[in-house]
C-alpha cells in the first residue's frame, strides 16, 4: 500500500492523526496533515484505510502496490 496525500485539499481535522497516529501528523503551524510512512507496513493498513475514509476533504489516496 502506498499513501498519496494531497496537501492543498487537506483542512486540517486531524481524523487520519486520530485514526492512524503511527502514519500521520500534524503540523504545529497550521495542523495540515503530514505523512510519516508513505509505504506503512500490513500491521498499520486497516488504520490507514480508516484514516482515509475519515478524511473529511478526501485528501488521503490509497494506492495498492
Amino acid at each position: 500500500m502506498r499513501i498519496e496525500f494531497d496537501e492543498r485539499k487537506c483542512v486540517a481535522a486531524g481524523q487520519c492523526v486520530m485514526a492512524a497516529p503511527d502514519v500521520f501528523d500534524q503540523r504545529d503551524v497550521d495542523g495540515v496533515a503530514i505523512v510519516l510512512d508513505r509505504e506503512p507496513g500490513p500491521e498499520h493498513h486497516d488504520a490507514v484505510r480508516d484514516a482515509a475514509a475519515a478524511c473529511p476533504a478526501a485528501a488521503i489516496r490509497l494506492v495498492q502496490a
